[in-house]
C-alpha cells in the first residue's frame, strides 16, 4: 500500500467515477484503475462496487476513505511545516462557514486571505452546521464556524460571539396582522400564533426555536421552509411571514428599510458562533493565523446592524 494508490482510491470515492478521477489526478485511467485493484488485493477487500453510473463505496470502502483523507491529510500538513521551516506559512484551508455568516464575510476573508498568505489555498464551503461537524470529521474541512456545537472530545471549539435571536418583519407583514402592529418585545410563545419562514432541519435555528417552544408546550406556525438567507427575507419582506435569526443577518443587506426587529424574550433563544476544529488533527501554523483572521472577521461581521 502506498500513496498514490491511497490518492487514487480517495478521489474515486470522493468523485464517484474512474473518468473523472483520472481527469482531476491528470492520470490515465488503466493506470488509476490499476492503483485501487492493488490496494484491494493487498488488503483483501472490495472497496467499490462498478456500476453503470460509476461507482459506489462498500462497507469497508467507507472506512478505508476516511482514514485515507486522514493519511493525505496528515501528508499535506508535513509539506505545510516544511515550508513553514523555510520562511513561508503555506498549504491548503478549507474553511466551512453557515450561510447566514457566509454572505457577510466571504468577500473580506478572501481578500485578508490572499494578502495575509499569498503561498496558501483557501477552500470556502457553506453549509449547515451538520455537514461542517462531518465534514471536519472526515478531513474534508481543516475548520469551520458552527451554531450551538455540542461538546465533543474529539472537536476543539472556540467561542466566537453570542447572541440572541430576534423575530424580522416589515411593514408588510406586520400589516396582515389583527390590529396591524407588533410589540417591541414578545414573549417567545408568539411564535405559535406568528407565521413563520424558516430554514428545513437540521439548520441550527430551526432546530433551536423548536427545542425551546416545546419546553413551553407549544409548537411554531411555520408557514414556509425555505433553505436560503436572501430569499428568506425577500419573502418576509413582500409581507408572506416573519424569520426569527440573529440580528447581524441584516447587515449590509440591500433592502434594509423594509425591516424591523423585536426581541424574544420568555426565554430569549440564544445561539453562539462557534469555531471548531478537529481535536485529531494537529493545527500548522498556517491554520492559526487563518483562525485568528477568522475570528476578526466575525466580530466585525456580528456587529449590530
Amino acid at each position: 500500500m502506498d500513496l498514490k494508490q491511497i490518492e487514487s482510491f480517495v478521489r474515486v470515492a470522493e468523485m464517484g467515477s474512474f473518468t473523472r478521477a483520472a481527469l482531476a489526478l491528470g492520470m490515465p485511467q488503466p493506470l488509476l484503475s490499476r492503483h485501487v485493484r492493488q490496494l484491494e488485493v493487498e488488503l483483501h477487500q472490495t472497496f467499490l462496487l462498478r456500476n453503470g453510473r460509476g461507482v459506489s463505496l462498500t462497507e469497508p470502502g467507507k472506512v478505508l476513505l476516511e482514514h485515507g483523507r486522514g493519511i493525505l491529510h496528515q501528508l499535506a500538513l508535513v509539506r505545510e511545516e516544511l515550508e513553514s521551516a523555510r520562511g513561508a506559512l503555506g498549504g491548503h484551508v478549507s474553511i466551512g462557514l453557515p450561510p447566514s455568516l457566509s454572505r457577510l464575510i466571504t468577500v473580506p476573508l478572501t481578500l485578508e486571505f490572499r494578502k495575509r498568505l499569498p503561498q496558501a489555498h483557501l477552500t470556502l464551503t457553506e453549509g449547515f452546521s451538520v455537514a461542517m461537524n462531518e465534514g471536519l470529521r472526515s478531513g474534508r474541512l481543516d475548520m469551520a464556524v458552527v451554531y450551538n456545537s455540542p461538546h465533543s472530545p474529539d472537536i476543539e471549539s472556540r467561542l466566537l460571539h453570542r447572541e440572541a435571536l430576534v423575530l424580522i418583519a416589515s411593514e408588510a407583514s406586520v400589516s396582515k396582522l389583527k390590529g396591524g402592529k407588533l410589540k417591541a418585545k414578545l414573549p417567545l410563545s408568539a411564535l405559535a400564533t406568528l407565521p413563520l419562514i424558516v430554514p428545513s432541519r437540521p439548520n441550527a435555528f430551526r432546530l433551536l426555536i423548536e427545542t425551546e417552544l416545546m419546553r413551553l408546550n407549544c409548537k411554531p406556525h411555520i408557514e414556509m421552509e425555505v433553505d436560503g438567507l436572501n430569499a428568506i427575507l425577500d419573502l418576509v419582506a413582500q409581507g408572506l411571514g416573519f424569520a426569527v435569526l440573529p440580528p447581524y443577518t441584516l447587515n449590509h443587506f440591500q433592502r434594509l428599510h423594509p425591516f424591523t426587529t423585536h426581541q424574544l424574550h420568555s426565554p430569549q433563544l440564544t445561539c453562539e458562533l462557534m469555531l471548531v476544529a478537529s481535536a485529531r488533527r494537529p493545527s500548522t501554523q498556517t491554520h492559526k493565523s487563518v483562525q485568528t483572521l477568522l475570528a476578526d472577521l466575525v466580530t466585525q461581521a456580528t456587529q449590530a446592524y
